[in-house]
């Protein structure tokens, strides 16, 4: 069992940015791991877009969320991409894609994502450039 530390990353950029943004890192992150370990290209990059873009639709509830906020969309992110990597091995033709140990695995990847979501957050957000909000006070109308 090995955990997805890029799977992680994925699902951290939705949670920081949003789920286009984790959509799109997602994607360019899965295509690079499909090109370094020779799987046909989108097999791994399909599963890590769905990671980003569900943490990135959790995240739409809050507008800066908290660190734990943002681990709890990083771990659910992680899980949903986890268990999107047989279904998608089983469209490309895998033999045998569903693992035994998949109950096993999904907690595993979920908690090492969350446990490395204080790390991968504020690196999403520097990566893709997103700035903290800033609030700013309306002008107040001059009373007659």
């Amino acid at each position: 069992m090995t955990i997805q530390v890029v799977l992680a990353l994925a699902a951290a950029a939705g949670a920081a940015g949003g789920s286009e943004r984790g959509a799109m890192a997602g994607f360019v992150l899965g295509v690079m791991y499909d090109m370094l370990e020779g799987l046909p290209i989108g097999s791994t990059a399909i599963p890590m877009t769905i990671a980003g873009t569900v943490a990135g639709f959790l995240a739409i509830i809050v507008a800066e969320p908290h660190w734990w906020l943002a681990m709890l969309f990083t771990m659910m992110g992680a899980a949903v991409g986890e268990v999107m990597v047989p279904v998608t091995r089983l469209f490309i033709g895998a033999s045998d894609p569903f693992e035994p140990r998949l109950t096993l695995i999904v907690p595993v990847v979920a908690i090492a994502a969350g446990v490395l979501s204080p790390l991968f957050v504020p690196l999403a957000r520097w990566c893709l450039r997103i700035r903290s909000a800033e609030w700013v006070a309306p002008p107040r109308e001059p009373t007659l």
